[in-house]
């Protein structure tokens, strides 16, 4: 059985496993927002960063990447997510039904916000999130390379995000 991983933020351009294939991927109940502050990849405890994340909305939808893993490696690579992705329990690991560009659900590996965490931050106005982005810098380098690496890949795979694309162009501004 394939195991999957839903890719929305980094492991978009930075999967961290080996991949065996890709598949844009909607996943309905929740939406991609910078609603984490960043206290070791993209910021500091003293001076936070943002990171995205999926904030559960009963309307809302996030479209990304389905990322099945190469047979063999499944067992490494929920070991090295967990470790990744679940370094201040902020997120949560869940196993959520994504439906395949292609046709089909399958139920993926997915990591998404505990509203309850001192580290989210949802409803933060976009111009707030930009200037923290320009000038976070954690222990996975700049902030602001993060949000164009997002922004970017996610327009390469043709999988518009208005708010990304704000932010990207802001920041560019912020930092010039």
């Amino acid at each position: 059985m394939t195991m999957w991983v839903f890719g929305y933020g980094s492991l978009l351009w930075n999967p961290g496993f080996p991949v065996a294939r890709s598949v844009r991927a909607t996943l309905h109940g929740y939406a991609r927002s910078f609603c984490m502050s960043s206290i070791h990849h993209r910021g500091t405890e003293e001076k936070p960063g943002l990171v995205l994340a999926l904030d559960e909305q009963a309307k809302a939808e996030c479209k990304g990447l389905a990322l099945a893993v190469e047979a063999g490696h499944e067992d490494r690579t929920l070991d090295e997510l967990r470790e990744r992705e679940l370094i201040s329990s902020a997120y949560v690991e869940r196993m959520l039904d994504i439906r395949l560009e292609t046709g089909g659900v399958v139920n993926a590996v997915t990591y998404v916000i505990d509203p309850h965490h001192v580290q989210y931050c949802g409803g933060m106005p976009l111009e707030d999130q930009a200037e923290i982005i320009a000038g976070a810098v954690g222990g996975r380098g700049p902030n602001t390379e993060y949000l164009y690496n997002t922004a970017e890949h996610l327009a390469e795979i043709g999988l518009r995000d208005p708010d990304l694309e704000w932010l990207s162009e802001r920041v560019r501004t912020l930092t010039a």
